[in-house]
């Protein structure tokens, strides 16, 4: 019998530590975004969050995941909607499952941008998990995907981009006029070893710096 299994649970299928979790980061939610959207609004994108998020296997990750997609979320609708102000470029990284070439361009924007770009991932079909090879491959260079996960791509979260980067997903992101697109034909990650995952790696890094080029400069 696993860990798990001889937990009481809640009506709506929870385990009871795991509903006293989420009901903590239920406040947090609403502490933070309380006067800039209804209730309403937030509960939808918290249960919306719970949703996708409350059967995975490692319990303890589940209100982690949740707060951080749902406060994501709600501060991208608050900017799409101009609730809150943006005072840096937004940048957008869509691939299918947000497990490797979209989570290692956020990373690697994050670091060259230096807090001068805002950027976010996002998956059309979100997998479980991140790429252990991608992990690895960005470990070499000093970044840590560890603590990341793949999430939902959302309207929202498009809608507050100023440029979105897809990456072999098709038709699945909304277009919507102002915003800036590009599509990087990349190699995608799923099923190669940390080898082949290099030269990937490296030209994601190679495009990235390119783009905050043209974004804020080279200074």
């Amino acid at each position: 019998m696993s860990p798990e299994a001889g937990k009481p649970e809640s009506s709506d299928g929870l385990d009871t530590e795991l509903e006293y979790h989420l009901k903590m980061v239920d406040a947090r939610v609403n502490e933070e975004f309380a006067g800039i959207f209804s209730q309403e609004t937030i509960d939808r994108f918290m249960s919306e969050a719970i949703e996708q998020y409350k059967d995975r296997p490692v319990k303890n990750f589940v209100p982690v995941m949740v707060e951080r997609l749902a406060r994501e979320r709600l501060r991208a609708l608050a900017q799409a909607e101009g609730v809150v102000a943006k005072d840096q470029p937004e940048v957008l990284f869509v691939c299918t499952h947000n497990a490797g070439r979209s989570q290692m361009a956020m990373a690697l924007m994050d670091r060259k941008a230096g807090g001068r770009v805002h950027v976010r991932s996002a998956g059309s079909t979100p997998a479980d998990e991140i790429n252990p090879a991608a992990v690895a491959a960005m470990a070499e260079i000093g970044l840590d995907l560890t603590q990341e996960f793949p999430k939902p791509l959302t309207d929202e979260v498009v809608r507050a981009a100023d440029v979105v980067i897809t990456m072999g997903c098709g038709d699945a992101c909304p277009i919507y006029p102002g915003k800036r697109y590009l599509d990087w034909d990349l190699d995608d990650p799923a099923g190669k070893s940390v080898e082949e995952v290099r030269p990937i790696r490296d030209e994601i890094d190679r495009r990235v710096q390119s783009l905050l080029d043209e974004l804020i400069g080279s200074s």
